[in-house]
């Protein structure tokens, strides 16, 4: 009997945890009561950026051509030719042509023609400026002329690039040589003219007047004998007294002031002489004076410059462009459409990503409109400063920018746009779970009246005004 007992008490138990009743199997059919789908409540700072996509690279690229015709052969590369990477900053060599450099000078205007005295115009300007700027005197570059200050600055600017001035044009010295005896002979030539006209106009000396006072006195004093001793003799006394008349007639031409026309006529053709002689060796001294050629000068902005690419071979005939040559700063160059480029600013912050993931500052420099309303706009950026690895691994490469256009002063809470809803008086309002949200429609919850501010990601930055509202706590989102 209590054997039988103990198996009707298994089976008893048995039957009931396998047999379940049409009821029950079908309860245990249905679906689970839903529950509320809630997202908690942020705190931070919102943004709304706009995002392009930049290209790295170091700014302004150019290509360098270097003026050859002034050459008398070939324009054959003898040195200092610059590595890939180089820096061109003032003063530098940037390539030696048939033994004579290009020396590198910051400036805007490509140098078109030889600066020798005489010449005018913006690039004397230029280079007098850019003189002043490594240091040199070459006068003032409000004045455009090329002068004699400005020649004579040049054997300085070629003594710090390492090399002689250039040697002036063959026969120049003689030149000089020439002018200065032509000139000393002008002024010997005045001086003699300048001396017979003095003479001319003093008239004859006190020895000729002398002369003339005793000729006057001896024929006076004959007339006066032959008139004691034959009275009558009126022949002689005639004859003594026309000579007489004529003595006197010569020492009154004595007192008298001499024509110096002729004289006067010498010493202005001899000034004029002189005059052109001195304009002559001025020339002269000109024309052999220091000079700028055109081809040794290579003019470039933003000093220094990255040499990006070398063409130019060490005892090759250059072939232009020499090389590449761009900003030593790295830039980002990108693209936007004008909606989103009207809202950029010049100095606005940006950042994009690193090589290694981590956040990098940029500040924009440029927004330039396109060509047309359809065409997008060029947005140019400097990064801040990297270091030579993270240029090495970002040259070339195109990132994502991110350029915030709005953002919340500081941090705030946030919801999803989908947690809010509108009151009955066009409140918003976000409901707050205060119990389990798997409960669903009988879970527990709260409203709670807020003010919206900006709006980024799909999130919204949220004031409470009535009923309070703390990070972390739960929001209604979707029942």
């Amino acid at each position: 009997m209590a054997a039988a007992a103990v198996v009707a008490m298994v089976a008893g138990l048995l039957v009931g945890r396998f047999v379940i009743s049409p009821a029950d199997a079908a309860a245990g059919a249905a679906p689970p009561e839903a529950g509320l789908v809630t997202v908690p409540v942020g705190f931070g700072q919102l943004s709304n950026d706009v995002t392009i996509r930049g290209e790295v690279g170091f700014a302004d690229p150019v290509e360098v051509e270097i003026d050859t015709s002034a050459l008398s052969g070939p324009a054959v590369v003898t040195g200092q030719v610059p590595a890939v990477g180089s820096e061109l900053k003032p003063l530098s060599i940037a390539l030696e042509l048939a033994g004579r450099p290009v020396i590198v000078l910051p400036g805007e205007l490509p140098a078109y023609r030889s600066l020798r005295v005489g010449v005018s115009g913006p690039d004397v300007a230029q280079f007098k400026q850019a003189m002043r700027e490594v240091g040199l005197d070459a006068g003032d570059p409000a004045n455009n002329v090329f002068d004699a200050q400005a020649a004579q600055s040049i054997p300085a600017l070629y003594a710090q690039a390492g090399y002689p001035a250039p040697a002036a044009e063959d026969g120049a010295g003689q030149a000089v040589s020439g002018a200065e005896q032509a000139l000393r002979s002008a002024e010997q030539a005045l001086r003699t003219a300048q001396a017979e006209l003095s003479t001319a106009k003093s008239g004859a000396d006190e020895v000729q007047k002398r002369e003339a006072d005793n000729a006057v006195s001896a024929a006076r004093r004959e007339l006066d004998a032959v008139r004691a001793r034959t009275p009558d003799d009126t022949v002689s006394i005639g004859n003594l007294e026309d000579a007489l008349g004529l003595a006197e007639l010569r020492r009154r031409q004595l007192d008298r002031p001499g024509d110096t026309t002729a004289q006067r006529s010498a010493v202005e053709s001899a000034n004029a002489a002189l005059t052109q002689a001195q304009a002559d060796l001025d020339d002269a001294r000109e024309a052999a004076l220091p000079f700028l050629p055109a081809g040794e000068v290579l003019y470039l902005t933003e000093l220094p410059r990255r040499v990006d690419a070398v063409t130019a071979r060490r005892g090759a005939v250059l072939e232009n462009p020499a090389m590449t040559v761009s900003g030593a700063t790295m830039a980002l160059t990108g693209s936007a459409a004008r909606a989103d480029a009207e809202l950029l600013t010049v100095g606005e912050a940006a950042s994009f990503e690193l090589a290694d993931g981590a956040t990098h500052a940029a500040t924009i420099t440029a927004v330039e409109a396109g060509a047309d309303d359809a065409a997008r706009w060029t947005v140019r950026l400097t990064p801040a400063p990297m270091t030579a690895e993270q240029v090495q691994q970002l040259q070339g490469t195109n990132v994502r920018v991110a350029i915030p256009v709005g953002a919340t002063a500081g941090e705030v809470l946030n919801v999803p746009l989908a947690a809010l809803t509108a009151g009955p008086g066009g409140e918003s309002r976000v409901e707050v779970v205060e119990s389990d949200p798997r409960e669903g429609d009988r879970a527990k919850t709260r409203l709670v009246t807020v003010t919206t501010g900006l709006a980024a990601d799909g999130a919204v930055e949220i004031t409470p005004t009535e009923g309070e509202l703390r990070e972390g706590e739960l929001v209604v989102v979707g029942r």
